[in-house]
């Protein structure tokens, strides 16, 4: 077995960046109106664009650290777990629907899971040109990124306090995966203002202090959290159920579903 602490994340973080920013380029070299779109066993589609940022992830981190299991979506039948050591969790293109669409917010995340918790997260939204990173106990920063490459020193970023009273939440909900209980979470908090985004972007939104809370009272899969998961528990925040129980990743149970969660920005809002 493999284990990367937090020295072996540091080490790791700008290569990992590098090979984000190589995916990103991959999908934005696809041609969206022209691509091949099939369905997987559960109904949701998978394209081109995909399946190029699986190829050029899965090669950089086989040439990176070929002894560290790495988990995708488009990979995850091959998936040896349960793991107590350190893997790789990687959804190469989130937001496939955003990206069908025509719409810039799809995200590719990048995320390193030691002794079931995220530990360094990597979140790049090519389209829109930026990258935010994070390691846990280290900080999380956001880069510019042109033409498949990083172009400017990072940026450090946190999350925001709670807000004063009278002051309304500001929820960061999906675009395309709304749901009653999550509705009723944010309805629970008087005045709470919306803010509508698709893909892993809801993570860094977090993260950089733009918004309050992300509730996701609804299943998802390991791959679209746990990227995001490191980049706000790195910027200051919190991740949990809604109990306030921590999230593990890496059991193999439940095929990769994680039945909810909700990122605060202020851990001192979590139950």
């Amino acid at each position: 077995m493999h284990r990367i602490d937090r020295d072996g994340a540091a080490a790791l973080i700008e290569p990992l960046t590098e090979l984000v920013a190589q995916a990103g380029a991959a999908i934005l070299a696809v041609h969206r109106g022209s691509m091949v779109v099939d369905g997987k066993a559960d109904g949701s589609p998978v394209t081109e664009a995909d399946m190029a940022a699986d190829r050029v992830i899965a090669a950089g981190l086989a040439r990176l650290l070929p002894e560290i299991q790495a988990l995708s979506e488009e990979r995850s039948h091959l998936a040896m777990l349960p793991t107590t050591s350190s893997f790789f969790l990687i959804d190469p293109l989130d937001g496939t629907k955003e990206f069908l669409a025509g719409r810039d917010e799809f995200t590719v995340n990048l995320a390193l899971v030691t002794d079931g918790v995220p530990l360094l997260g990597i979140v790049g939204a090519p389209a829109l040109g930026l990258i935010w990173r994070g390691i846990v106990g280290r900080g999380a920063e956001r880069q510019i990124v042109v033409s498949g490459g990083v172009a400017s020193p990072p940026v450090p970023i946190h999350t925001r306090t709670l807000p004063v009273a009278g002051t309304p939440w500001v929820a960061a909900v999906s675009r395309s995966h709304g749901d009653e209980r999550t509705e009723a979470f944010i309805d629970a908090r008087p005045g709470a203002v919306r803010q509508v985004a698709g893909s892993a972007l809801k993570f860094c939104r977090v993260a950089e202090g733009k918004v309050d809370i992300y509730p996701r009272l609804a299943p998802t899969c390991e791959w679209d959290v746990a990227a995001g998961h490191a980049v706000v528990t790195a910027a200051g925040g919190k991740v949990t159920d809604s109990v306030g129980r921590a999230l593990r990743f890496g059991t193999g149970r439940n095929d990769f579903i994680v039945p909810e969660f909700i990122a605060w920005g202020d851990p001192e809002g979590a139950p």
